[in-house]
């Protein structure tokens, strides 16, 4: 096991692909020039190792990068590009959503079409409004794309090779605040499966869900609720589409209440599917009422002491777990 970032665990994952497999190639804007020289930086070094046929700086365009992954998949290739951030995919969509995630359907699942999306993510580094919002939710109810979002090095290489060698398209998404994160992960080919969530916190009272950054959120939790006598499970979703239902909901009914983070706007977001599910299916062993945590529905604000104020905090989390179990 290597200790070193999660930007590491990226490139490496990268890296592993691109050597076991010739038809792996990486595109996207500056990935192989020095905006990218931070060793931290998914892309870094690659360029000289592997050579400009493999590793493509693209024009800035969203759309080009999204239609260049969709026609090499159809090639037989298996592309992965990346998106600069995250409010960027509204240009790629038409590319990702009408063609990437309806080609094996059209083909009634004759064909494959293994395409990979990197896409940076995350609230908390004064980028604004334009550069920081938070789109799982667009792309979760997209069918035939599958998106996970990785909250450790071990998972961001793990999900992203894991997505590499996937048959279908996959965004999976990286939380900038989280690049220079140290973290252990194996060095040879490694693969968390998609679909599958884990317990991060084990507990017995309230069932918190998280993902990305918001996971560490809910961690500083479980601490100040320890001494209000509250045991928090907490669970790293990983992977949004699949969704492991089965640990979600063999969790709420064994705590009987649930609360869940993220840091895209709390309207319409993924914590309402949560919330639905869980109500359809676990109804009758909640023992209080299901809490999402979320932002506020606005833009990111890009001053810093606004910015703070719309990123979900522990103390929101603490807060909401009081509600539900009324203390």
């Amino acid at each position: 096991m290597s200790q070193k970032t999660f930007g590491n665990a990226i490139n490496d994952a990268l890296s592993t692909a691109m050597e076991m497999d010739d038809k792996v190639f990486v595109a996207g804007e500056g990935v192989g020039v020095s905006i990218h020289n931070d060793p931290n930086m998914p892309t870094y070094g690659l360029l000289d190792k592997f050579g400009g046929l493999r590793v493509k700086d693209t024009p800035v365009s969203e759309a080009a990068i999204a239609g260049l992954a969709v026609g090499a998949s159809c090639m037989g290739l298996r592309p992965v590009v990346e998106i600069m951030f995250f409010p960027f995919m509204t240009l790629a969509s038409d590319m990702l959503v009408n063609h990437a995630g309806k080609l094996r359907y059209m083909s009634g699942g004759k064909s494959s079409f293994p395409l990979t999306v990197r896409v940076k993510a995350g609230v908390g580094f004064g980028a604004g409004s334009q550069h920081s919002h938070n789109l799982e939710v667009w792309i979760a109810h997209s069918p035939g794309l599958k998106i996970v979002w990785p909250a450790t090095a071990e998972d961001a290489k793990g999900l992203l090779l894991s997505a590499i060698f996937d048959p279908d398209p996959v965004i999976v998404v990286e939380d900038m605040m989280l690049y220079r994160m140290k973290g252990e992960f194996p060095d040879a080919d490694f693969r968390t499966p998609l679909g599958k969530a884990r317990v991060a916190v084990p507990g017995s009272d309230c069932t918190v869900v998280a993902y990305g950054m918001a996971l560490y959120t809910a961690m500083k939790a479980v601490k100040p609720l320890i001494e209000k006598g509250i045991s928090c499970e907490v669970i790293d979703l990983r992977s949004l589409v699949p969704l492991d239902k089965a640990c979600i909901l063999d969790s709420v009914r064994k705590t009987g209440h649930l609360v869940v983070v993220h840091e895209a706007n709390r309207f319409c977001g993924f914590g309402a599917e949560l919330a639905a599910m869980v109500a359809e299916e676990a109804f009758w062993d909640l023992k209080g009422p299901v809490k999402r945590i979320g932002a506020p529905p606005i833009p990111v604000p890009v001053a810093p002491s606004l910015e703070k104020v719309f990123i979900p905090s522990p103390e929101d989390v603490v807060k909401a777990v009081l509600e539900t179990m009324e203390k």
